[in-house]
């Protein structure tokens, strides 16, 4: 079984429901959804703000490499274009960190593979990344340079203008939502 965390971001389009198609598309893997959050555009590309979430996702049947090119589908059913760095994009899918259950615990998977590094590379010098991860997983752990750390203290070490650039929105992505004025 493994268990992966995905962030999740689009600022092209209709930003929300290109998100919603990685909710739906990963169906009943998916263990729990963040809160939605506006945030600016990282990497020094010019480009309209994100909506940025991070889902939770388990399947017994899925290793950290399906994860990747479930999400890779997604992007390219919302027509993705890879065309700069960093750039303006319909749907981003990051798997940010992945760990297989190992005698009844989650044990983290490290991968240097080029095509799936884990954990994500960058994924703690991001605020979009960190803070939605924190709202569904408060004790969350991330090895950074060969260390576990507490994602709330990674959190902290950023520079205070990456964390304020957040802001959380009152949009939503649950399946229960499905329907309602806060999904439109």
């Amino acid at each position: 079984m493994t268990r992966a965390v995905l962030s999740i971001g689009s600022n092209m389009g209709d930003r929300l429901a290109h998100l919603r198609t990685v909710v739906d598309g990963f169906g009943d893997r998916v263990v729990a959804v963040s809160p939605v959050y506006s945030t600016p555009p990282w990497g020094g590309v010019e480009q309209d703000d994100y909506l940025n979430a991070v889902l939770v996702v388990d399947d017994p049947a899925f290793a950290g490499i399906d994860w990747l090119r479930h999400g890779q589908r997604l992007e390219q059913a919302a027509e993705r274009v890879r065309e700069v760095h960093w750039g303006p994009r319909t749907l981003d899918v990051d798997v940010v960190w992945c760990a297989e259950r190992t005698d009844g615990e989650l044990v983290a998977i490290s991968s240097a593979d080029p095509e799936l590094t884990l954990p994500h590379p960058e994924a703690h010098n991001r605020a979009f990344v960190l803070v939605p991860w924190l709202d569904v997983e408060p004790d969350a752990v991330l090895e950074v340079d060969g260390r576990a750390q507490a994602v709330t203290d990674l959190l902290d070490e950023l520079p205070v203008d990456e964390r304020t650039g957040l802001v959380r929105t009152e949009l939503t992505l649950s399946p229960a939502a499905e329907g309602s004025a806060s999904c439109s």
